[in-house]
């Protein structure tokens, strides 16, 4: 079929990429990259122009979100679960970790860049709260 009727796009590698840009908004895959496995997390990002929408399609998603302002005060986790939408609110830290087989759609705006998307690392303290917290949801679940 003509793509000028419909696209139609995957990603089937590692990691972040995105699919469809339009207008002001983006739509992106994020599969499974061992550089999220929660022992290799060494900081947090937030977008100061956007919120940033997460949907899990399969497999499983930790998602990580950071308190504070200037840097993260606390971590708190949230174990996705498929088919609902999870709303990163403009300027909130955040950070996830994701299962061998799990897709993750991700809708931001298009201009979304590390200009804009400041990471702030993490204290030793706050990788092992967030290691701890992960821990115990997957085994809760496993992966």
């Amino acid at each position: 079929m003509d793509e000028k009727l419909l696209e139609i796009r995957e990603h089937a590698d590692q990691g972040y990429a995105p699919m469809v840009d339009y207008g002001s908004w983006r739509v992106a895959i994020l599969n499974f990259d061992p550089k999220l496995l929660p022992e290799n997390i060494e900081a947090m990002q937030r977008h100061d122009e956007t919120d940033e929408v997460f949907v899990l399609l399969k497999g499983r998603c930790i998602l990580f979100i950071g308190e504070g302002r200037d840097a993260v005060t606390a971590v708190y986790a949230v174990d996705m679960k498929p088919q609902k939408i999870y709303n990163v609110k403009k300027s909130v830290w955040h950070t996830h970790t994701l299962s061998p087989d799990a897709a993750v759609l991700i809708v931001e705006n298009r201009d979304t860049t590390y200009d804009n998307s400041p990471f702030r690392p993490l204290s030793e303290a706050q990788r092992r709260t967030l290691m701890d917290l992960a821990r115990r949801i997957q085994q809760s679940g496993g992966y």
